[in-house]
């Protein structure tokens, strides 16, 4: 359960956050991003919220919740789109980032690497002839058998499950590799 000092500090950061985000906002002029100006009639400095929302590809309304520190759980593909509109340099953009509390999350969600224990293992090499393929959390494969390597990747060495840096994806070897599903070419 939180406590109140941690309810205190997220307020904080979801304020300096759209602080943050204003005041880059108003330092960005309509001829600096090549938008029309429409002459004196700006009733803010610098650029509107709309016409930001507008350069990095998102809606209004949640480029608003996030000026407002209402849509705290950005992802950092979404921080980027406004940090871009914005024209961050790199220190701003690592500020943005640690503002809307997603170096914490990453911190914390850090997923150990998945394997595959020997009762799995005993459970692929029960079934035999029939395919077997074990996919984790990321679409990687885990483990498999002779008849499921053969099914999905035999061009790929038998044991690249095992590798972790060269293990197999299920979803790159559907769409990017044009050997997955191709019969397996002997002697």
């Amino acid at each position: 359960m939180p406590t109140l000092e941690r309810l205190d500090e997220t307020a904080h950061r979801k304020s300096l956050l759209g602080e943050f985000l204003s005041t880059r906002r108003a330092q960005l002029k309509t001829a600096d991003v090549d938008l029309p100006d429409y002459g004196d009639r700006r009733r803010v400095p610098g650029l509107r919220r709309e016409e930001l929302a507008q350069l990095a590809c998102v809606s209004v309304a949640y480029y608003i919740r996030l000026e407002q520190g209402l849509s705290f759980n950005a992802s950092p593909q979404v921080l980027d789109a406004p940090a871009t509109a914005l024209r961050l340099d790199d220190a701003e953009r690592h500020h943005l980032h640690t503002l809307s509390g997603e170096s914490r999350r990453r911190r914390r969600r850090r997923l150990h690497a998945e394997r595959v224990g020997p009762a799995v293992r005993q459970l692929v090499g029960a079934f035999g002839d029939s395919p077997v393929v074990v996919v984790g959390r990321r679409s990687d494969v885990l483990a498999w058998n002779p008849a499921g390597h053969a099914l999905i990747a035999g061009h790929l060495a038998p044991d690249s499950p095992d590798q972790g840096s060269t293990r197999p994806s299920t979803a790159r070897l559907i769409i990017l590799d044009p050997d997955a599903g191709q019969p397996v070419k002997t002697g």
